[in-house]
């Protein structure tokens, strides 16, 4: 399955979960930003087939008369709020578990991609993607629904992670496109020390910045048994060291990495949670986010 493939399970856990601004006060105008924005008087969006937890009534009967299949009528109106999703592919998101080789670092943050922009879809808010690699940004201003949530997915299928970002010089291109009143969600492993300088910078200008740290079960747990040649993806250099000989003073030092990032995040208001990649993606976004109660 393609990290941009969304079990039905997930996809339904998934419609129980809002992604609100923390200045919740701007939507005062836009009535309840978390209810998806849709109902009854309001712009047909689309259909799309009945998920576990939609509610009955928004059931298109007559259509489901010709076709035998359960529809949904969405509609929705405009939201002033615009999710952006940040997602790093440098080259040490190429990093994955001795267990699954075949499912790298970057590969679930296209994932947590994916869940993102499906919650802002259902919400009925706009979102955009930047995408920020050795070559300079990737951006794809906000849009909403389902036709532009899938020319994100398409831009992102073909993406793999390669050398160094360069956040410092890339800021300003697509830090302009971002409005003040954005909700941004910064997708990375949150060890590069340029990538938290700018969300730090973001945070600063008054934005509204998140930050999902993704972390490799080995990071984790460290179980390298023996010896192994530990290589940075980027930098190239190499350390060739035993396992069990070094993993409490790796996991002492991982540990305490964490914590200074987890500090400079609080210290400029960046609400911030770990995703480990052999997690379900939904578990950090209940962590940064209230669910909504929809049953």
């Amino acid at each position: 399955m393609s990290p941009l493939d969304l079990p039905p399970d997930l996809r339904s856990r998934l419609r129980r979960l809002s992604i609100t601004p923390r200045r919740a006060a701007m939507l005062a105008s836009a009535g309840m930003h978390d209810s998806r924005n849709k109902g009854g008087g309001l712009e047909f969006a689309q259909y799309r087939a009945y998920e576990r937890g939609d509610d009955l009534r928004s059931i298109d009967w007559k259509l489901y008369a010709r076709s035998d299949r359960f529809f949904v009528r969405d509609a929705e109106r405009e939201s002033p709020v615009a999710v952006w999703v940040l997602l790093d592919a440098s080259a040490s998101m190429a990093q994955a578990d001795l267990a699954r080789p075949d499912w790298t670092r970057f590969d679930a943050a296209r994932r947590m991609a994916a869940c993102l922009i499906q919650i802002a879809l259902d919400q009925g808010d706009r979102f955009g993607l930047i995408v920020e690699g050795a070559t300079g940004p990737l951006v794809l201003t906000p849009h909403a629904g389902g036709r532009h949530r899938d020319r994100l997915s398409l831009a992102m299928a073909p993406l793999k992670p390669s050398g160094v970002a360069n956040w410092t010089r890339d800021v300003a291109l697509f830090g302009e496109q971002i409005g003040p009143q954005d909700l941004i969600l910064i997708l990375t492993d949150g060890f590069d020390e340029d990538c938290i300088a700018v969300a730090e910078r973001l945070a600063a200008s008054g934005r509204d910045v998140c930050l999902i740290q993704i972390l490799t079960g080995d990071e984790r747990d460290f179980p390298f048994d023996r010896g192994y040649r530990f290589r940075d993806p980027e930098t190239g250099a190499a350390l060739v060291a035993d396992g069990p000989a070094m993993k409490t003073e790796f996991l002492a030092r991982f540990a305490a990495a964490r914590a200074a990032v987890a500090a400079r995040l609080d210290a400029v208001g960046i609400r911030h949670a770990v995703y480990f990649i052999d997690e379900s993606p939904d578990q950090p976004i209940r962590t940064l986010f209230r669910p909504t109660g929809r049953a």
